[in-house]
């Protein structure tokens, strides 16, 4: 193996190492009974070096007429939501919107609401990064009563998009639930056009035709908002066609007034023929003409687990890597490059891949269902010609009926010459 491709493996190794929590300087709670380590949009890492990652930020690309930074109001995202039997909150998304580095700290509420029958207390807030301060209601929250979690953004780190992660630990809640703050500090006040016009349909202005709707399980549906703006002279009614099933979507107000902004609502159902990463489209269709280009949102599905019983938890499979990252030789450009994994798996009852994909076009063996003590040998053929020269890195993700790992990421790490 090079010396450069080694020193590749090192920092992806490096990187997950790094991979807890950050923001609140502090560590999970002590939990008052056993807290599986599973998260909504990650899951743990076994002992074996095979690695998780799920990104739970988006970057936006803030660059696209009319003077709009100050009249761009706050959104507030999924205004209800049950995030457990017993637990309703009243968004898990702010968004502060288009503000200005001037405007400073920049501050929200979420509000809990105990519908249950026992009291509720919130243990622990552990927020993303240092950017963001988090306080809660720290007494029990009686049945029918409800509670704060009261979020500080700094609006220190200069004129950039952000969207920061609240992991949430409940008393009556098993798995810790996220809430994001997001927005886009800008240096200078920008005009409509400016702010929105860069994936424009017509006269309907988005900041991104690629909206992340996020990680959602089996059963459950997945809602936000996006702003959109009218970007021409006159109202603009917005209708789809051609939408996907699983989608579905709204514009408010409709039609959207010359020169202001609309409120896009989308929701994308689950699906059990549907697993991993997918894209959802639906076409605009702008005072009765069908535009060229679809507007795309797309989630990541993955296995609910949330009603298995501790039994069942104990009897599930367990997959194992023997290697989580296939190092292959310094090539030329253009040379396909073979790379293989061995999964066994550990568990009590049978594995199984709902789907494998990649970062990049690649070729990929089946992965069969392994039986308790089996294990599987896999291959993945890379083309490399429309990979970047230099070092590289391709990263497979697996979506499996495995609870401890229902999400697991494998890399293929070499030279392109």
């Amino acid at each position: 193996m090079g010396k450069q491709t080694a020193c590749l493996i090192a920092t992806i190794l490096a990187l997950t190492a790094c991979g807890g929590r950050g923001g609140r300087q502090g560590q999970a709670p002590a939990a008052t009974e056993p807290r599986p380590v599973e998260t909504p949009d990650t899951a743990s890492v076994p002992a074996d070096t095979s690695v998780l990652f799920e990104d739970v930020s988006t970057v936006l690309e803030e660059m696209t007429e009319h003077p709009v930074v100050a009249e761009t109001p706050a959104r507030l995202v999924r205004k209800t939501v049950t995030l457990a039997e017993g637990v309703e909150i009243d968004k898990t998304v702010h968004d502060f919107g288009d503000i200005l580095l001037t405007d400073g700290p920049q501050k929200c509420t979420f509000t809990l609401h105990n519908t249950g029958s026992a009291p509720l207390t919130i243990l622990e807030v552990v927020t993303s990064c240092g950017c963001t301060e988090a306080e809660w209601t720290r007494e029990e929250i009686a049945p029918g009563k409800q509670g704060t979690i009261s979020v500080t953004y700094k609006n220190g780190d200069g004129p950039i998009p952000f969207d920061k992660t609240l992991t949430v630990y409940l008393s009556s809640v098993r798995k810790p639930q996220l809430l994001h703050i997001r927005g886009c500090v800008h240096e200078k006040k920008k005009s409509l056009g400016e702010l929105y016009g860069a994936c424009r349909r017509g006269d309907l202005g988005l900041k991104e035709d690629d909206i992340k709707v996020g990680n959602m399980e089996q059963g459950e549906s997945r809602s936000g908002e996006a702003l959109v703006a009218n970007l021409g002279r006159k109202p603009l009614r917005v209708d789809f066609r051609d939408t996907d099933p699983q989608l579905s979507l709204s514009v408010e107000p409709n039609p959207i007034p010359a020169g202001k902004t609309a409120v896009l609502t989308y929701t994308v159902r689950s699906d059990r023929d549907i697993w991993g990463k997918r894209t959802y489209r639906a076409t605009p269709v702008l005072n009765g003409q069908p535009q060229d280009a679809p507007i795309a949102f797309w989630a990541i599905t993955k296995e609910n687990f949330s009603d298995w019983t501790q039994e069942q938890r104990d009897h599930a499979a367990q997959p194992v890597f023997d290697e989580s990252t296939a190092a292959f030789n310094t090539v030329p450009s253009g040379t396909e490059v073979t790379v293989s994994y061995t999964v066994t798996n550990r568990g009590k009852s049978p594995f199984r891949c709902y789907a494998v994909y990649a970062d990049s076009p690649v070729s990929i063996d089946p992965v069969e269902e392994i039986a308790p003590g089996g294990k599987q040998t896999f291959s993945v053929r890379i083309p490399t010609e429309k990979l970047p020269k230099g070092e590289t890195t391709v990263m497979l993700t697996l979506i499996t009926n495995s609870p401890i790992r229902p999400i697991i990421n494998l890399f293929a790490v070499g030279i392109i010459e």
